[in-house]
């Protein structure tokens, strides 16, 4: 299967008009076999493995497929750069953007790389100081996107780029600016795409997967959803700022109840806070991040106003 709306939901189900013509190269697939011949420890057969994709992955791509469709490495181009991140209301300064994500991916809009599915995107991770390298990318037009974990938001560059064989583009330092209004007042949770950092229950142990225990991706194992109404049987979560701790007070699935008679019932959670002083004459806004959504509504009511 080369295509799935799995763990992405229906925008990322690729769809064409009558008579649209497409082609996308998918592979080569490379399957590695490995034995062990003493009867020693299966693990290390797996290990081994491990390693003999870390010399496949810098193999790639290959000078071996014949398709003149599979672009190889001297038709390709490389683009590099530093991407520092400015935040007014925290630092006058400019901050590295650890970490971040830089990509290139079809022209658009901000952000619309994460429902582009038809063609190719190349993506990076800048190292501690911002740096990133986007190599072996197909000559084509794109734009290039960005995200940094701890910061809302995602970036594009405004100046859209031919990527030819052989290139070296250096774009130099470019800076993402978080949409912001003012000061941070209160948050819950860290901006990285991730639930992780939120309260994740043990398994149910009819459904424990070994591969995940004592692991960081915790929030793997199957059939963590149904947890929360073992947890909240009555009332829904009310979360306290200033004294509730979001690793343990926060579920990190905003999911429905499942009842007795096998229905679901839809939750509503609080966030109680306090401000001591407000100034009627600003505005006041919330910024909810996303981890991953599916078949859901979201709505956010203050006090009994709908918003």
């Amino acid at each position: 299967m080369f295509l799935s709306a799995h763990y992405s939901g229906e925008d990322l189900v690729p769809k064409f008009n009558a008579g649209e013509a497409w082609k996308k190269v998918f592979g080569p697939v490379f399957i590695y076999l490995n034995s062990s011949y003493d009867g020693g420890d299966p693990l290390k057969l797996w290990d081994e493995a491990k390693q003999q994709m870390l010399v496949e992955v810098q193999s790639w791509p290959y000078s071996f497929p014949e398709s003149e469709d599979f672009a190889k490495w001297d038709e390709r181009g490389n683009v590099s750069g530093r991407l520092l991140v400015r935040e007014r209301c925290i630092n006058d300064d400019y901050i590295s953007a650890k970490g971040a994500y830089v990509g290139l991916a079809p022209p658009g809009d901000v952000g619309s790389w994460q429902r582009e599915c038809k063609n190719y995107q190349f993506w990076a991770k800048a190292d501690d100081d911002g740096y990133f390298s986007i190599t072996n990318v197909r000559a084509g037009d794109y734009n290039v996107y960005a995200w940094v974990p701890g910061f809302i938001g995602d970036y594009k560059y405004d100046v859209a780029m031919t990527i030819t064989e052989g290139c070296e583009i250096d774009l130099g330092e470019l800076v993402y600016e978080p949409p912001r209004d003012g000061p941070t007042l209160w948050e819950i949770g860290i901006p990285d795409r991730t639930a992780a950092e939120f309260y994740v229950p043990d398994p149910n142990p009819k459904y424990v997967n070994k591969l995940f225990v004592n692991h960081p991706d915790k929030f793997r194992q199957y059939g963590l959803w149904e947890r929360y109404a073992e947890l909240y049987p009555d009332k829904d979560l009310i979360y306290t700022i200033g004294i509730s701790d979001y690793t343990k007070d926060w579920f990190f699935a905003q999911v429905t109840r499942k009842k007795d008679d096998n229905t679901f019932q839809g939750t509503t959670w609080q966030i109680k806070f306090q401000l001591d002083q407000v100034n009627k004459t600003s505005s006041y806004k919330l910024r909810v991040a996303l981890a991953s959504a599916t078949l859901s509504e979201l709505q956010v009511n203050f006090l009994t106003s709908l918003v």
